[in-house]
């Protein structure tokens, strides 16, 4: 079997569900409160679990703090069949997520990196050789860019897939884009990473030039409603509509489904395809973790 490590963060994310989201100084008092399981790395482990053909697909490799939301997140990776390996900090909480989302969807988010911040390259280094036997890496960017580079060193090295969600984005240096087989930007975080504004199919491929000639191998910039963006095929592919109810973790679970195709060896089109129904079933559902589907949900 063909193993998929995440490397990544985890969270427990505090939602609360309101008819608009508040401005500056606002107070809104009507909204409703639920806790769900969250952080980008722990989502996309989460989908590439669910969304695999065989169970025990994944390894997921984070940090955790020494209290209740760091023992509860082993507890339910593991539920969903992953093998979690998680480094205890003992100075660091947990790390937390607080979301904000209205009526149509949309939401905003404040993280408390907590011990995902701490990740160290020491820190992974117990799980190097996992990395190099996996097929493919898939990572973020919510753990320290420094430990994000070592890992896509090492597994560029050993023939391992690099797959790189830049996810929130920030300025990466050269040496991290040469060992990034994959990019996966949406539209800001290209602009971010590149300079340049992303609206539509003829913007996204002079993102997608500018960040090839960073180094990077093959790129797939998200639109959101505009669809997908594949550099290979030099396409925009439209995603299905449906009505959006929480768009917290479709990028997330996007990323879940497309690496999940690559290492099944489907083509671009498949991947972007495959992740994108995943995606646009995680919308209707509420919260991060808990709207990403399962395999068979996707035929």
């Amino acid at each position: 079997m063909d193993r998929i490590v995440v490397l990544g963060s985890t969270n427990t994310d505090m939602v609360i569900t309101a008819d608009h989201l508040p401005v500056p100084g606002e107070t809104i008092c009507d909204g409703s409160f639920k806790m769900h399981p969250g952080g980008k790395g722990a989502n996309q482990a989460v989908a590439v679990a669910r969304l695999s053909a065989e169970p025990g697909a994944c390894e997921f490799i984070a940090k955790v703090g020494d209290d209740v939301f760091g023992r509860e997140t082993g507890e339910r990776l593991r539920r969903d069949g992953i093998a979690a390996n998680l480094i205890v900090d003992p100075v660091n909480a947990s790390g937390t997520a607080l979301i904000l989302v209205d009526s149509k969807g949309q939401n905003v988010i404040s993280v408390a990196l907590g011990a995902n911040g701490a990740l160290s390259e020491d820190d992974i280094s117990p799980y190097m050789d996992d990395i190099r036997a996996a097929k493919v890496l898939l990572m973020q960017l919510e753990t320290p860019v420094p430990t994000v580079a070592a890992a896509a060193a090492c597994a560029y090295a050993a023939g391992t897939t690099v797959v790189l969600n830049p996810a929130p984005a920030a300025k990466l240096p050269r040496e991290l884009l040469a060992n990034v087989d994959w990019i996966t930007p949406n539209e800001t975080e290209a602009e971010i990473l590149t300079g340049i504004k992303v609206t539509d199919g003829a913007s996204a491929r002079q993102a997608a030039d500018a960040l090839r000639a960073l180094g990077v191998g093959h790129v797939v910039i998200t639109m959101g409603s505009k669809g997908c963006y594949s550099a290979d095929t030099d396409e925009v592919y439209p995603c299905r509509p449906v009505k959006a109810v929480d768009c917290v973790a479709a990028g997330d679970t996007f990323n879940g489904g497309f690496v999940v195709a690559l290492a099944e060896g489907k083509s671009v089109a498949e991947a972007i395809e495959f992740g994108q129904k995943a995606a646009a079933i995680s919308v209707t559902r509420v919260g991060a973790q808990p709207s990403v589907p399962y395999r068979g949900e996707i035929a």
